[in-house]
């Protein structure tokens, strides 16, 4: 099992799903300070006038199929992120936007005040137990980072329960900070730990360090207990990163068009030079992914596109051996494969199995396997996650996550069809839940609970009897009642007549629901990813003043199942902008909001998803919010040159062929902005973003300014030190849901009057 993290949903993705980060502007790095002229310069000139700024046009003519398209704002791409021009004119436009929300900066700063306030700065993880220690994260008051720290367990109480309580009192075993965040970060404007691994025997830990937010990062491994550095860090790799042994590490590193292709294999005290590629691959729309099975007794290379997954496995007791496969390349299958005892088992997907099974194998005969869970049409296998004596299925059904444990047959009895599983029960009408590390050899079961009234809940779970504890809820300062919110399950009806899940949530004694209220509707549908409803502790400070929140389950996701997402990406992608069309209308007519108060969100490609429906239904829509938006959708998947566009082809589809070219064309933001009225629109974006580049939003905001006949709000914020996932502190990214929000309440008209 492996949480979906920062870096995809599967792999490196280009626009991948972020929901929870939250946007000040950063001190320009070290190459912009040159140009910081241009920003006072801006500034001036904002001060002196409303107007905004208007970029030049500079014909750039691009011809394909004997159709013909002009890019005025092609010159806004600087891969160099130095040009002079292209920094003024984003300094320019922050300028702008600074100016426009002065206005608002005292709501802003209530709302940021507001938004930490219910945070407990100083708090802890639920440790893990690993071995002899328990590991968690520390924070400290007024700090922006984490401390990662570790303690004895005591002496005579090695059996794990759900019961189990690391001691901190007087006589427990002392905290020891193995890193500490904030002292790594000072002196720099970003600052992102994207692995954190401890050797197995405990004594070492290797992490991977981003200081630009260019997601490139640099390894570093230290003694666990002086924090010395153990021999040369790794450069240029990813945050995929696993031991292979006490004295050994495996990681992978991507090529120039940043696409994940090559694993190798490094000993500990020698050069990164001399170190020895695990495989290498070749085929540009295939990406490399890296994972541990729970018995830490192998290690997994997988090489996958969006619907091909092929592993090898590596023996970490004898890593010199080398890679061996698997489960081989077969187009359209996908694999995930994980281990117990002398079987790999296997999640398996093919277009037949759409929704998955699982299969064991032999370890010394992997071709000969067989079904353990067949597959089901309407129950999705999402996930498994093995024990010594239970496998844990992580299953989508209606639209709902569930969690079901089976018993296994000791080690070394036959595996057999999986029998009497006991679904884990939760209480919401909309939640989210996910599975987090646990001990292999126990049975207990970790997983985190949340929905957008319950606060995130970690749990214990003993497989064995059914009894769940729970360890911690994260604490929501600032008087909140969990009792005071609503969360319903309702239906929106698509154009096609299919059925689209919508998780709703509101203050129930705020609300009129009588087409008057406020509403906040988000939404993404790409890549299979599944948006279910979790809870934000920013979020709160909209629905006390009055606002519903709305995510849209609309295809291209995977909450439905795999057919969800067949039937939101390639020629059908257009099902993912009627679809949340659909759902705005749905809200309209069942009285939770009007068009005079409907706003809407969406980040990434959910960013590709607002862009679309304000070209379609610019009408439908109060304001809108497009974080880091891939809005340049044919010019980018026409360029091989750009990050990860070749391994993308089979989300998007190839737009070399007529067919792609003129569909994707159709709904591109871009090339469809046209002389109509739009609402108001925030963009942001990140200068250092690899996935999705600057200058799409840039030119995307440079093309309304030039076409749109309103005179309503349009602000660009691009951060200068950052990039996909916005500021690195967990406080400077509470000033973005503040900014965020400050924007969203001036749109409808709820910034109180100065003094009230």
């Amino acid at each position: 099992m492996k949480p979906l993290q920062q870096n995809g949903i599967f792999g490196l993705v280009r626009r991948s799903l972020v929901l929870f980060l939250p946007v000040v502007l950063l001190s320009p790095p070290p190459p912009l300070v040159a140009s910081l002229r241009h920003f006072r310069s801006a500034a001036a000139t904002m001060s002196n006038s409303h107007s905004p700024p208007v970029a030049k046009k500079v014909e750039h003519k691009m011809e394909l199929f004997g159709d013909v398209r002009i890019d005025n704002y092609y010159w806004l791409r600087d891969d160099s992120r130095k040009n002079s021009d292209v920094i003024s004119y984003l300094q320019q436009e922050n300028a702008y936007t600074d100016l426009v929300m002065s206005g608002t900066k005292q709501v802003e700063e209530q709302i940021y005040a507001e938004i930490r306030g219910r945070i407990k700065e100083d708090d802890i993880s639920v440790p893990e137990r690993k071995g002899s220690y328990y590991y968690y994260e520390r924070t400290l008051q007024g700090k922006e980072y984490v401390q990662y720290c570790r303690r004895f367990v005591p002496r005579g109480e090695e059996s794990l329960s759900v019961h189990d309580t690391m001691p901190t009192g007087p006589g427990a075993p002392p905290e020891h900070v193995i890193l500490d965040e904030n002292v790594k970060a000072q002196n720099q404007s970003y600052y992102s730990i994207g692995a954190f691994e401890v050797s197995p025997n405990n004594k070492l830990v290797a992490y991977a360090e981003d200081t630009k937010g260019d997601e490139i990062y640099t390894v570093y491994i230290i003694d666990a207990e002086t924090g010395a550095s153990v021999g040369k860090p790794l450069v240029g790799v990813t945050s995929y990163l696993n031991w292979a042994g006490d004295d050994a590490l495996v990681y992978i590193t991507m090529d120039e068009i940043l696409r994940p292709d090559k694993a190798w294999l490094h000993k500990l005290g020698t050069e990164q030079s001399t170190d020895t590629c695990l495989y290498h691959e070749k085929d540009d729309m295939f990406s490399l992914d890296l994972q541990a099975t729970e018995s830490k007794k192998y290690l997994f290379i997988a090489s996958e596109s969006k619907f091909t997954r092929f592993n090898f496995y590596l023996d970490v007791s004898r890593p010199q051996d080398g890679i061996v496969v698997l489960t081989p390349r077969v187009d359209g299958v996908d694999t995930f494969p994980s281990h117990r005892g002398n079987h790999f088992l296997i999640r398996r997907r093919s277009a037949e199995i759409f929704n998955s099974e699982v299969v064991a194998c032999p370890l010394d005969n992997t071709s000969a396997t067989e079904v353990i869970l067949p597959h089901r049409e309407s129950v999705k296998i999402q996930d498994i996650q093995l024990f010594l004596n239970h496998i844990v299925v992580f299953e989508r059904e209606d639209g709902l996550p569930k969690i079901v444990v089976y018993s296994l047959p000791d080690i070394g009895e036959p595996l057999r069809s999986l029998e009497g599983g006991r679904a884990v029960d939760f209480t919401d009408a909309t939640y989210s839940v996910y599975l987090s590390d646990s001990e292999f050899s126990s049975t207990i079961l970790r997983f985190c609970y949340s929905s957008m009234r319950t606060p995130p809940s970690t749990y214990d779970y003993d497989m064995k009897t059914g009894v769940s504890i729970l360890k911690k809820v994260e604490a929501v300062l600032g008087g909140f009642d969990i009792t005071n919110y609503v969360t319903e399950r309702k239906w929106a009806t698509a154009l096609d007549g299919t059925k689209v899940p919508l998780s709703i949530a509101y203050r129930k004694d705020l609300v009129k629901l009588d087409g008057s209220d406020p509403l906040l509707l988000y939404g993404y549908g790409s890549y299979e990813a599944c948006v279910d409803p979790s809870f934000k502790g920013s979020r709160i400070s909209l629905l006390d003043r009055g606002f519903i929140y709305v995510i849209a389950h609309i295809r291209g996701g995977g909450e439905m199942g795999r057919q969800w997402y067949e039937n939101g990406k390639l020629l059908k992608k257009k099902n993912t902008f009627t679809d949340f069309i659909a759902s705005a209308e749905y809200l309209i007519e069942n009285k939770y909001c009007s068009k005079e108060k409907l706003c809407i969100n969406g980040r990434s490609a959910g960013g590709l998803l607002i862009g679309a429906v304000l070209n379609m239904r610019p009408d439908l829509f109060k304001a809108a919010v497009a974080g880091v938006p891939f809005v340049d959708v044919l010019t980018t998947m026409l360029d091989p040159t750009i990050p990860l566009t070749t391994s993308e082809w089979e989300e998007w589809g190839d737009p070399r062929k007529e067919e792609f070219y003129f569909y994707m064309k159709s709904y591109s933001p871009v090339d469809n902005v046209k002389a109509q009225d739009y609402p108001d629109i925030l963009v942001t974006a990140g200068l250092n973003d690899p996935r999705v580049l600057y200058s799409e939003p840039a030119k995307f905001v440079a093309k309304l300014r030039d076409m749109k006949t309103d005179h309503n709000l349009l602000l660009f914020k691009c951060e200068l030190g950052a990039g996909h996932f916005s500021k690195s502190g967990r406080f400077e990214k509470l000033q973005e849901d503040a900014f965020t929000y400050a924007f969203i309440l001036k749109s409808v008209n709820m910034i109180p009057a100065l003094g009230n």
